[in-house]
């Protein structure tokens, strides 16, 4: 059933359509009653064109340029326009005609003068068919660039929901596999009844924290992130007692700088998890740096050939991540050799708060 706002919308359009048409009647009695003294001739002459106006001016424009011009088919746009030409142009010559027998009695002096001419009088009908056209074309093809820009804002849309279901999956991901790691490290010192399992607590106690809480925030600061990477450490340095040997840096830090929670932790959870201990200890160098717009993360890990050809979730999600998050801004390095397995990561912070 037609709503009472669809029907105003067609009546208030038709109005439009009307006036429109009025207007072009009165510029066609102006026009051709130029030189003419004989009001009524030039009026039926106009109204006997307007038929002609209209129907050619509607053909083009609900037909030929949304049918054929604006889906690309040339041709028949072409081929359907010269035969819309041809039709227009004879009933043009027509009225001519009608003009000298009906309103003159074939009397060729009493034409209008400008009626005698059938360049004059086309050109007058071919006017308002052309304009009207033109703004036909012009009101689809702003039509069609705001559909495009519509689409693409769904597409955008749609890519950023999908995306942040990837991050979310990438965390949940790397919550549960960091936890059974620590809590790994938990269990063995309670087995032990170590004096140093209440320091552990405390240090897992703020790990858990960051991780179940902090974790779902869009950036955190660098200085966060580092301080919890000083408690894993730590953790990691109860656990292995004197087989482990850590050189942490953390040197230049900009406390404005800001990145994704757990961006760097996988990197050092990695190095734990895949190192090797070599003569009695297992090696690990971490440096991190800011020089100007760039944040620096180094870590290195004693290794042997083959050790880190699977490097488990942590790794790979950290590089979904960065391409997710920093894609263009970031550069990463592995080098695995039969020594060392390192990692240089190196990211433009500049813009960092807009892109997490």
């Amino acid at each position: 059933m037609l709503n009472k706002e669809y029907i105003l919308k067609k009546i208030g359009k038709g109005l439009l359509h009307v006036f429109f048409w009025f207007g072009v009647l009165l510029f066609y009695t102006y026009f051709f009653g130029v030189g003419s003294t004989n009001f009524n001739q030039t009026l039926y002459f106009s109204l006997f064109l307007m038929p002609i106006t209209i129907a050619t001016t509607y053909v083009s424009i609900y037909i030929l340029i949304p049918n054929y011009l604006i889906t690309k088919q040339y041709f028949r746009f072409s081929l359907y326009s010269l035969y819309t030409l041809i039709v227009s142009a004879y009933l043009i010559f027509v009225s001519i005609f009608f003009s000298l027998i009906f309103l003159s009695d074939f009397e060729y002096d009493k034409m209008n003068p400008i009626s005698k001419n059938l360049l004059f009088v086309t050109t007058g009908v071919y006017l308002v068919v052309i304009i009207v056209s033109a703004f036909k074309l012009l009101k689809l093809n702003l039509k069609n660039a705001t559909k495009t820009n519509q689409l693409e804002k769904k597409i955008l849309e749609t890519q950023l929901k999908l995306k942040e279901q990837e991050l979310k999956y990438l965390k949940m991901q790397i919550h549960p596999h960091f936890l059974f790691n620590t809590l790994n490290t938990m269990y063995g010192f309670a087995l032990k009844k170590a004096d140093e399992t209440p320091e552990m607590i405390l240090k897992l106690s703020n790990l858990l924290d960051y991780i179940l809480y902090q974790v779902d925030k869009p950036f955190v600061s660098l200085t966060e992130e580092t301080n919890h990477i000083k408690d894993y450490i730590a953790l990691e340095q109860l656990r292995f007692n004197d087989t482990l040997s850590v050189s942490f840096i953390a040197e230049d830090i900009i406390e404005t700088t800001n990145i994704a929670p757990m961006l760097l932790m996988p990197f050092v959870e990695n190095s734990f998890k895949h190192g090797v201990i070599k003569n009695g200890t297992l090696k690990i160098d971490i440096t991190i740096s800011c020089e100007e717009n760039n944040l620096i993360f180094n870590i290195k890990n004693t290794s042997q050939a083959n050790t880190n050809t699977k490097p488990g979730i942590g790794l790979e999600n950290i590089k979904k991540r960065l391409e997710l998050l920093y894609k263009d801004q970031y550069t990463l390095e592995i080098t695995d050799n039969e020594a060392t397995f390192e990692v240089l990561f190196k990211l433009d912070t500049k813009n960092v708060i807009q892109n997490v």
